[in-house]
C-alpha cells in the first residue's frame, strides 16, 4: 500500500485529493503505518487533502474533532449515507471542514436490482444542506459492467446540473449564512468583494409573503431573484404588521396574496446586506 500510495504522489503530477477507505479495531492506523504513510504523502504532495479514514469509518469522527489530532486525522470529516443534524466543531467550537459521502440509489457499485433512486428535487436539497452546514456533498455514481453511467443516474445529474448552472453562485464558495435554519428552507451566504450576500433557498412556499427570519432587516441593501435578477420589495403591508423586526418578501405586486414559486425544485431569493466593520 506505501508502495503504491508513493507512486501515485510522485509520477502523476499535483494531486487535489487522496480518499482513503476505511479503518476499524484490528485493521487501523497501526496497521496502516499512519503516521509513516501521512509523512511520506505530505512530503511528495504537500498541497493534498486527505479524509480522515486512516483511523475511523463513515460512522466516526475521528481525532480531528478533538483537543489533540493524530498526524493522521486526515483535513476533513466523511460522513456517510446521512446529512449530519448539525456540521463539526472541534471542542473550542472552531469548524471543521466535512463531505457527506451519498449515492443516487442505495449502492456505491452498480446493483442491477436497485430502482430506489433519489429525486433530483432530494439531491438539490440535500446538497443546500450541506452548504448551509457548512460541509460538501461527494455524490456517487456507479457505471454498469461495460462503463456506462445508467440512465435514471444520467436523468437525474442533468437535472441538478440544469439548477445549478442557474443558481451556482448560491452553492459554490458558499458557506453557513450564521441566521439560523427558516422554517421553508435553508440560507448559505458568501462574502466576496464588498457586499455581504446571503442566499434564501425557499423549498417550502409561504402562504403570503416570506418571513427572512434571522436577517437583520435594517442591513438589507437589495433583494433579487437569483435566476433572472427580478428585484423583489420588502412587504409592508398589514398582514406583517405584528411583526415588526421581520423583514417579509413579497413575490408579487400585492404583499398579501400567495404567488406559485418560480422554481418549483428550489427557488434561490439574493439578499444583498449593507457592509458592517465587523462582517
Amino acid at each position: 500500500m506505501h508502495g503504491q500510495v508513493s507512486e501515485l504522489c510522485a509520477d502523476y503530477g499535483k494531486l487535489d485529493i487522496l480518499w482513503f477507505d476505511f479503518s476499524y479495531e484490528g485493521m487501523g492506523p497501526e496497521e496502516w503505518g499512519a503516521t509513516d504513510l501521512v509523512r511520506m504523502v505530505r512530503t511528495l504532495q504537500p498541497d493534498v487533502i486527505m479524509d480522515n479514514r486512516l483511523e475511523t469509518s463513515g460512522e466516526g469522527m475521528g481525532s480531528i474533532v478533538s483537543d489533540e489530532p493524530t498526524p493522521y486525522c486526515g483535513d476533513f470529516v466523511s460522513p456517510e449515507q446521512a446529512i449530519p443534524v448539525e456540521g463539526f466543531h472541534t471542542p473550542d467550537g472552531t469548524p471543521v471542514p466535512w463531505e457527506a459521502c451519498v449515492t443516487l440509489n442505495n449502492n456505491w457499485g452498480y446493483f442491477a436490482g436497485d430502482d430506489l433512486w433519489k429525486s433530483p428535487q432530494q439531491m438539490v436539497t440535500k446538497l443546500v444542506e450541506c452548504v448551509a452546514k457548512g460541509g460538501n456533498l461527494l455524490l456517487n455514481v456507479g457505471p454498469d459492467p461495460r462503463g456506462t453511467i445508467q440512465p435514471e443516474a444520467v436523468e437525474r445529474l442533468r437535472q441538478i446540473g440544469d439548477w445549478l448552472a442557474v443558481n451556482g453562485e448560491s452553492v459554490y464558495g458558499a458557506g453557513p449564512a450564521g441566521l439560523g435554519t427558516p422554517e421553508w428552507g435553508y440560507y448559505t451566504r458568501t462574502d466576496t468583494g464588498t457586499t455581504p450576500t446571503v442566499y434564501a433557498h425557499v423549498l417550502r412556499a409561504p402562504i403570503g409573503p416570506l418571513p427572512l427570519t434571522g436577517v437583520p432587516k435594517d442591513r438589507i441593501q437589495r433583494v433579487t431573484l437569483l435566476t433572472d435578477d427580478r428585484e423583489l420589495q420588502l412587504c409592508e403591508e398589514w398582514v406583517v404588521a405584528s411583526y415588526p423586526s421581520i423583514p417579509f418578501i413579497q413575490f408579487g405586486a400585492v404583499g398579501h396574496f400567495t404567488y406559485p414559486m418560480p422554481d418549483p425544485i428550489d427557488t434561490v431569493v439574493k439578499i444583498e446586506l449593507k457592509p458592517t466593520a465587523g462582517r
